[in-house]
């Protein structure tokens, strides 16, 4: 489906300033939808809200539809009367202001949220409503185990809570009863703050949009509970995992470790867990990003066990099958990487708009697709996403050839498009990549915030297929957040019509 002409921003929860080590749902948050309507920008997109786990990564969860308790905000729950200010001011969540530290929001951001908890009415009663519809129980007893067993995968627990039953629930619900109402209130104090933040962004005309992982981790619910969802061993072992082929990037491709779908077994079901995973979806967000879409048509699977991604296999997933009752929900479609006809059919099918990257786009190549001037409307354009380098590093980094080729592109590029060129700085560089974006045809231009600021490389969000302190912890400050950036973007929003 096709999108109206406009234009956002992409940043995600965590990076938003905080004097608590990670950005929340707070004040700074409302704050922020105040700017982008400065800056005449209609969509702000995250990264997935889910919990993190081990390496930090949102799409490597213990859960695919549990929310980020990370980003409850202390304040509000001060003024809700479940906290003081001396339990959360005299704590330490951070080393540096600019980046997320996890290991101490892993050990002190719970301990305060516990104290919350203490406080709070358990029989409030659209809290026991909210346990009762169960929306959040299979993640509660889970997080209860975890807990139990000092948070270790599943896989390492005591053999008896290795397996699923309801047993086993019924058994957890009646011994640890507290503990598992608080990883429910986790979830009910989210949805509070999140509604309250999402109902105020409608009101300003900003639409969220979120982001949806093709896979799950093995570490998590849906693999302890639900094992015939997987293409796993009779003990639960992966047998294949996914990631990505070799190509000009990775000779030894990427190696992501997530256990491949069972496609066959959730067709017999009628794809019910995925069509609740998207309608979960939509009640959080207007508009939802799908990673790594491709898979949906083919995946590439890799036998568990091997170092690399170098052997391994394209086989078929659900194909249109799943999308056929979906093709009026507003989904784009993440088709970077290796893109062939199977997917262009599915993309087709679906109506569903992909993704053009302008760092991609000045190799010289006059047919190359993430040139603006070869875009149709129905796609949403980025400088780049959460795993590029920042542009601004990007075109520093560049060889002599390789920046003299960039630059005559650029200069191709913003002659057919009627931007002007800019001095040769490389912020001014940076900058009418930027307004390209706004220029194209493309319905929807998305900016990540740091491209906006033309920062370098220490605000590269993710270095895919590594484990880094550096990975997921990038934040910004609340100067960066400035009058003058949003006039500046106005002013492209005007002259683009993107308004």
């Amino acid at each position: 489906m096709n999108f109206k002409r406009n234009a956002g921003v992409l940043l995600h929860i965590t990076s938003l300033p905080s004097a608590y080590g990670v950005g929340t749902l707070g004040d700074v948050a409302f704050g922020f939808v105040d700017w982008m309507e400065k800056a005449g920008l209609k969509i702000w997109q995250v990264l997935p809200l889910v919990p993190t786990n081990f390496g930090d990564s949102p799409y490597q969860s213990v859960s695919s539809t549990a929310l980020n308790y990370y980003f409850i905000d202390f304040d509000i729950l001060h003024k809700k009367g479940l906290l003081k200010k001396k339990d959360y001011e005299t704590r330490k969540f951070s080393e540096y202001v600019n980046r997320v530290n996890y290991s101490l929001l892993f050990t002190e951001k719970t301990k305060v949220l516990r104290l919350a908890f203490e406080k709070f009415n358990k029989k409030d009663p659209s809290f026991v409503l909210f346990e009762q519809k169960g929306d959040y129980r299979d993640f509660a007893l889970f997080m209860t185990l975890k807990a139990m067993h000092e948070y270790r995968p599943w896989n390492l627990w005591e053999k008896e809570y290795q397996n699923y039953s309801e047993e086993l629930e019924k058994h957890i619900l009646a011994e640890y009863k507290n503990d598992y109402l608080f990883w429910v209130w986790t979830q009910y104090e989210f949805l509070e703050e999140w509604n309250a933040l999402h109902t105020y962004a409608k009101v300003k005309g900003i639409e969220i949009m979120g982001d949806m992982p093709l896979y799950v981790a093995y570490d998590s619910v849906e693999v302890w509970k639900h094992p015939e969802m997987f293409i796993l061993t009779e003990n639960k072992e992966p047998k294949l995992v996914a990631g990505c082929p070799p190509d000009f990037f990775t000779e030894d491709g990427q190696l992501w470790g997530n256990p491949v779908y069972d496609w066959d077994y959730l067709k017999s079901t009628n794809y019910a867990w995925w069509n609740m995973r998207i309608q979960r979806a939509f009640e959080l967000f207007d508009i939802l990003r799908i990673d790594h879409f491709r898979g949906f048509a083919q995946f590439y699977a890799i036998p568990a066990g091997l170092p690399n991604a170098r052997i391994g296999q394209w086989m078929d997933g659900p194909k249109f099958d799943l999308f056929k009752d979906k093709t009026d929900f507003r989904i784009v479609a993440e088709d970077l990487g290796f893109i062939d006809e199977e997917v262009r059919t599915l993309l087709k099918q679906t109506t569903y708009p992909g993704m053009k990257i302008i760092e991609f786009a000045f190799d010289g190549s006059k047919d190359n697709e993430h040139k603006p001037s070869n875009y149709t409307e129905n796609y949403i354009v980025y400088t780049g996403t959460h795993d590029n380098m920042p542009l601004y590093q990007y075109i520093l980094d560049l060889n002599s050839q390789g920046l003299e080729v960039f630059l005559e592109d650029l200069k191709k590029e913003c002659k057919a498009l009627g931007v002007e060129v800019k001095d040769s700085s490389y912020e001014a560089i940076t900058e009418s990549v930027v307004e390209l974006a706004f220029a194209s045809k493309a319905n929807t231009c998305i900016i990540p915030f740091q491209d906006f600021l033309a920062q370098d490389g220490s605000s590269r969000m993710n270095l895919p297929s590594t484990v880094s302190t550096k990975n997921w912890s990038y934040r910004i400050s609340k100067n960066q957040i400035s009058d003058r950036l949003a006039t500046r973007i106005k002013d492209y929003v005007l002259l683009y019509n993107r308004n």
